[in-house]
């Protein structure tokens, strides 16, 4: 740590000109289309995920095979006084400022909060902060190279690790194919989080809704690294535990310290940039700390400056006596005074971008059908939402939370009532698939956007009751009576599913001529209504708790013979009866 120390006191800040120089120097010395990143790491499976190849070949367990990262730390929050000896900063370079340091691209940072809103809706016991993926997003990336990244998160070139051949790293041989890193020999760490392919298969997750699970979007690899980080039931306000998950990610106590400090500053720094204006990182774990002047290139590459003043008079040539100058018989008028250069007025910064969350008027309900269920059924529709901008235009990258509202048992597959989606390029957030319990009822899905106090958008949603399967008598008596008396024994049916018993179930008792017939029969047994008039026909009967219904009595009219008593549950069940009349 004294080493980390020793570097804050004597870092400069970088300005946006040199950074532009640093990525400059990357680009000029990759080959075309990708930009390999010095201080790219992977991470770490728990216990159980992955493989041999990428966790047991490494050194120390290390699932990312000790790969360099940056070590750069932020300033100190008051200005480190000179010492006597030290070297001051060469003149005119730039001046680090906190300001600076603690900028963090608009798109990176929707990500990281996008992130921590997501895993405290599915994973709240995690407490997982945002400022901690900042932390970590700026020690393997420089926070996506300086959030050199497009509309929907994803980096303009991807950004590689080392190939982790064993030479200085562990030796991870292929996994994916070169899928995610492009190399077909050996694995490298991938994205702005910098997983390692092994790794991505496993905790890798489609953020931004494009279909795709890609580790180099910053919205993918942000929620990626969250759940990777709350993995084995972390809590991460937990000391012992915040700890382990930054270790599993780089088993080196300075990597451990490194992202603590960032952590820290974010919590007291931090501010939105636009996007590819963050400050780049310098110093690299496996470089000797480098002191950042001007020009200075990614990884400590001097680029050209120009030549130091001179300020100590040139020594006399050997073998010539020094004499000294013969007087100017006549003065000379004094030099006309230098015409200072005109000042070029320094152009404003561009006004930083809103975040996404800020950009948004209102939510649009953009459900396709009616949200409609049978109890213990999952929906077929899903409830989706579209954010836009004041002007109707499609906001993309914005935290939508799903929320089921009312007195149902019905939830999202996880088993939560709330779900948190991020909108995709389009505006467009679909929640996900949701479950019925067994309480049929009517409920409502509350869509609202994460840290925005906007109207919320309700969509009524219906769970019908429970489709019974059968139908079935509780008792074998025979149905008799003699004409113009009344049957003796009542009738009770059962309805169930699956041989277990339904409650709540609609059923319809119908005298019938034949079994076939669906209208009710003219003559023959009847029940009667509350004036004491036939009717053959009852309808909007339902079953009780214990899944049965006593019909009531029955009488017979004076036609003798043989005839039906069909009961009929909602969804198709069908129970017929034969009754005697003689």
């Amino acid at each position: 740590m004294a080493g980390h120390i020793g570097r804050r006191l004597r870092k400069g800040a970088t300005t946006t000109a040199v950074a532009a120089a640093a990525v400059a120097a990357l680009s000029a010395s990759q080959a075309p289309g990708v930009t390999p990143l010095a201080g790219g790491t992977g991470d770490q499976p728990p216990t159980g995920a992955g493989t041999a190849n990428s966790a047991a070949d490494a050194p120390g367990g290390s699932a990312t095979g000790d790969s360099p990262y940056f070590t750069d730390l932020p300033p100190l929050k008051t200005p480190a006084p000179v010492t006597p000896g030290s070297t001051p900063p060469p003149v005119g370079a730039p001046v680090v400022t906190g300001p600076a340091e603690a900028g963090i691209p608009a798109t990176v940072l929707a990500a990281y909060r996008g992130a921590e809103a997501h895993l405290r809706s599915t994973d709240p016991g995690c407490n997982l902060p945002w400022q901690l993926l900042a932390g970590i997003g700026k020690v393997e990336s420089g926070q996506a190279r300086g959030g050199q990244v497009g509309p929907d998160g994803t980096t303009f070139t991807p950004i590689l690790g080392p190939a982790l051949n064993g030479v200085g790293f562990a030796r991870i041989t292929d996994t994916d194919g070169g899928a995610f890193d492009g190399d077909t020999v050996h694995d490298r760490a991938v994205g702005p989080m910098q997983f390692i392919p092994s790794t991505w298969a496993t905790w890798g997750r489609d953020a931004n809704g494009d279909g795709r699970r890609d580790p180099n979007n910053v919205h993918d690899a942000a929620l990626s690294a969250g759940l990777y980080l709350c993995a084995n039931s972390r809590d991460l306000a937990v000391k012992a535990d915040l700890d382990q998950a930054i270790l599993s990610y780089n088993r080196s106590t300075e990597y451990l310290d490194t992202v603590l400090t960032w952590f820290d500053y974010y919590r007291d720094n931090s501010h939105q940039v636009p996007d590819g204006t963050g400050v780049l990182p310098v110093d690299r774990s496996d470089q000797n700390p480098v002191t950042p002047r001007p020009g200075a290139g990614l990884g400590g590459t001097p680029l050209p400056t120009a030549p130091p003043l001179t300020t100590t008079p040139p020594a006399p040539q050997p073998g010539r006596e020094s004499k000294p100058p013969k007087p100017d018989p006549k003065p000379k008028p004094p030099a006309p005074r230098p015409t200072p250069p005109p000042v070029t007025p320094v152009p404003r910064p561009p006004k930083p971008t809103p975040a996404p969350a800020e950009q948004v008027d209102r939510l649009k309900d953009a459900t396709a059908g009616t949200l409609t269920a049978t109890a213990g059924a999952r929906f077929e529709v899903r409830p989706a939402v579209t954010a836009v901008d004041a002007k109707g235009k499609p906001v993309g990258g914005v935290s939508v939370r799903f929320v089921v509202v009312g007195d149902t048992d019905t939830r999202f597959p996880d088993g939560a009532a709330t779900a948190t989606v991020l909108t995709d390029a389009d505006g467009a957030a679909t929640a996900p698939r949701l479950q019925a319990g067994e309480q049929a009822g009517h409920f409502t899905v509350r869509a609202t956007v994460v840290d925005r106090d906007l109207p919320a958008l309700d969509r009524p949603a219906t769970v019908t009751a429970p489709e019974a399967d059968a139908l079935v008598r509780t008792d074998d008596g025979e149905l008799t009576a003699q004409p113009e008396g009344e049957f003796g024994a009542p009738v009770t049916v059962q309805a169930t599913r699956k041989g277990a018993a339904l409650a709540d179930v609609p059923l319809t008792a119908t005298l019938v001529a034949t079994a076939e017939a669906t209208e009710a029969a003219g003559k023959g047994p009847y029940f009667t209504d509350a004036a004491g008039k036939p009717v053959r026909t009852l309808s909007g009967l339902k079953t009780g708790k214990d899944g049965t219904l006593t019909l009531p009595a029955l009488r017979a009219d004076g036609e003798s013979g043989a005839f039906l008593l069909k009961v009929t549950a909602e969804g198709g069940a069908t129970l017929t009866i034969q009754l005697k009349v003689a």
